[in-house]
């Protein structure tokens, strides 16, 4: 699939078959994070990849509002290493790289929030991730259920409300 098609076409997903996902697939998911810019080129991602339906389940029942993790196949925690200059910024890069991918490989995500203090504590428990760590997300990965044919675009704001040229409220049109 075509990069731009990829991005415009990519949705959010939070129903998966139960199909296993191949190591190959994972494999391609990882090195896409890993080719990832970041800033000063500090690599500070961590992954952690569970494909255990038990382990799966017990980080379902401590991200309360990403439950339906627990039937996905496959999990990937982003980690951000202790000291990362920019690990918000540096995990989005990450992360949208491996959403891509995955999307070309017929598997769909869902960014899970682990915002409060002891689910966050009880995440890095299950996968054993050192404290100083920055757990940033738990992305839930599965081949997709299937979305409507013909489904239109979500829509998006007009290009001339978000882009300005030169200046900002000089609306970005082309001419």
């Amino acid at each position: 699939m075509e990069v731009y098609e990829c991005i415009r076409s990519r949705r959010t997903v939070r129903q998966y078959k139960p199909d296993p996902v191949p190591e190959s697939v994972i494999m391609k998911i990882l090195r896409a994070g890993r080719w990832a810019p970041s800033s000063s080129n500090s690599q500070p991602w961590n992954f952690v990849v569970v494909t255990n339906a038990d382990t799966i389940a017990k980080l379902a029942e401590v991200a309360t509002q990403g439950a339906f993790i627990a039937q996905a196949p496959l999990v990937i925690a982003i980690l951000m290493s202790p000291g990362a200059p920019r690990p918000q910024l540096d995990a989005g890069r990450a992360l949208q790289q491996m959403e891509l991918v995955a999307w070309d490989e017929g598997l769909g995500t869902c960014f899970v929030g682990v915002r409060a203090e002891e689910q966050q504590v009880g995440v890095k428990e299950v996968l054993g991730i050192p404290p100083d760590f920055h757990l940033i997300t738990l992305m839930p990965y599965g081949y997709r259920t299937g979305l409507p044919s013909g489904r239109p675009s979500v829509p998006r704001k007009p290009m001339e409300e978000i882009a300005h040229r030169e200046r900002f409220g000089n609306p970005y049109v082309s001419g």
